[in-house]
């Protein structure tokens, strides 16, 4: 089989699910496995100028959707030569990655007109159903089983290490300039880190706040995490910024409890990595700092 991913999250299932040699094509947001994906060719591409600063990416995005633009192109020449049996792609989030429809029409113009998979999980369960559903698509249904019942056991694990300590409040900060709350399933991760979310809603979008709003919520612990952003792009960007109104208002800057973790590829992404985002959240709520910073998250205040 032929598979060609146009989605980071669906690359990391179809190589969790053990078949990374079917893959012949992934998008140019597709970073893991590493080893895997250093080879294949780059199927899309973001037409977002890169270098931009948090508010200059959301003026952009945000333009480009008023006018109905698609924010990824597709090498449609490319992809039809490579001649795949499956696209896996997406229709949660027209910012994320390419569009369903656009990838649907693509197919339809192809030779052989392969099977479009899509992914779309609001909250965790969706993401075992997305592994569950590409497991058999791909003919290894026992595979993606496994695969679910490793992942629930380490959740599990989690909610065991934290059950009886106090949940601290927690606000996930999804977007820095302007900021927004996290949603879809990262409340939930919160949640089963032994956190309290304050502002964000599980199997909900994103949405944009006020720092009002996020003082009024008094967090105890502040969790940066854009978008698509590496710990040290959050880490950076965030320095780069003016420390916003009513900072000191809050009880997480008043004790220091905020921190970046590599959203890119512990949150951001609903693929089996999200499990280790939450204990590495569990790690940055309770003050267990057992992780390496390249594991996952560092000071940020």
């Amino acid at each position: 089989m032929r598979i060609a991913s146009l989605l980071p999250s669906a690359t990391e299932i179809v190589c969790a699910l053990g078949l990374a040699d079917c893959l012949v094509g992934v998008s140019h947001e597709c970073d893991y496995p590493a080893d895997v994906v250093a080879e294949l060719p780059k199927l899309t591409r973001s037409v977002v100028p890169s270098g931009l600063a948090s508010l200059e990416i959301d003026a952009e995005v945000s333009a480009r959707l008023r006018r109905g633009e698609s924010l990824y192109t597709v090498n449609e020449e490319q992809l039809a030569a490579l001649q795949p049996d499956v696209i896996i792609t997406q229709e949660l989030c027209d910012v994320c990655a390419v569009n369903f429809s656009q990838v649907q029409a693509l197919a339809a113009r192809m030779p052989g007109q392969p099977k479009v998979v899509s992914l779309t999980p609001p909250n965790l369960e969706g993401i075992f159903e997305d592994v569950r559903s590409v497991a058999q698509v791909l003919g290894v249904p026992e595979r993606g089983e496994r695969l679910i019942a490793n992942l629930r056991a380490r959740l599990n694990a989690i909610q065991h290490s934290v059950e009886g300590r106090p949940r601290p409040r927690v606000f996930a900060l999804e977007w820095l300039d302007p900021p927004f709350a996290a949603g879809h399933w990262v409340p939930e991760m919160i949640a089963l880190a032994g956190g309290a979310e304050v502002l964000g809603q599980a199997g909900e979008k994103s949405f944009r706040v006020t720092w009002e709003q996020v003082a009024a919520a008094q967090p105890e612990v502040i969790i940066l995490i854009p978008c698509g952003y590496s710990r040290e792009q959050a880490q950076a960007e965030w320095d780069a910024l003016p420390k916003p109104a009513l900072w000191d208002e809050l009880p997480a800057a008043r004790m220091g409890r905020v921190y970046a973790l590599d959203a890119n590829s512990y949150c951001s992404r609903p693929a089996p990595r999200v499990v280790e985002g939450i204990e590495a959240l569990a790690c940055v709520i309770h003050k267990q700092p057992t992780l390496h910073k390249e594991k996952g998250y560092a000071s940020a205040h």
